[in-house]
This record gives structure tokens, sequence and C-alpha cells, in this order.
């Protein structure tokens, strides 16, 4: 190998790294970060909740039942209901625009507004 192939193997390299920093942090600037959980009960807004910040709300209803709605490392999920069925407890986590957690026996809806689309255009489980 010569000297003229170790510059010339270097400077591609160096202008590949530069190319894939520089799209690292154009989709860093241009992606909505700012995704929330809006919380719904029986079709009123009952609370909005960042995914950037842990939490953990305990959703209480007048008859005793209740929720409860953890955010934690930029997913939602409900981590406990008292609803018999726990199928939104069930439910995996979510975090992309457009994802639903609904708990029917309570009329509890946690869907992901503002966050980023996951590109898929429909799917089963």
């Amino acid at each position: 190998m010569k000297k003229n192939d170790i510059v010339l193997i270097a400077v591609i390299l160096a202008a590949t790294i530069a190319c894939l920093l520089g799209m690292r942090i154009w989709q860093k600037n241009n992606t909505k970060v700012d995704a929330t959980a809006v919380v719904t009960i029986d079709g009123n807004v009952y609370g909005e909740y960042s995914l950037s910040e842990d939490l953990e709300e305990k959703i209480e209803f007048s008859d005793g039942s209740f929720n409860v709605l953890t955010i934690k490392e930029g997913y939602a999920q409900v981590s406990e209901a008292s609803c018999p069925d726990q199928i939104c407890v069930h439910h995996n986590h979510i975090r992309y625009q457009g994802e639903t957690i609904v708990c029917l026996p309570n009329k509890l809806v946690v869907e992901i507004h503002g966050g980023e689309d996951n590109g898929i255009d429909g799917s089963t489980y």
C-alpha cells in the first residue's frame, strides 16, 4: 500500500463520518420530540402528559375503579387497572403518533399525539 492510498482512504472515511454526523444532526432537529399521551375519560380530556418525563399517575373514578398510567423512557402504558379483563394492562406500551390504549369498562382512552410516525400503515396482533 502506498502513501497516497492511505491518504485516499482517510479522506473517504472522514467524508463518510462527516456526512453521517450531518444527517444525524438534521434528523434530530427536524423530528418532533414533543409527543404527549392524551388521556380521555368518556370522551372528555382528563390530562396531557409528556412522554419525555417519567411519571406514574393513578386515575381514580367515582365508583372506586382506577387505572394507573405509567410513562417511562418515552413509552406510555397502563400498568394497573381495576377492570376485570385487564386488556389495557396487557397491551403493549405505546409511543408513536396515533397509537392508543383503551380500557372499555372504565371508558378510558390513552392516545399519543405529536409523536413520530412509525411508518406502518396497519398491523394485527
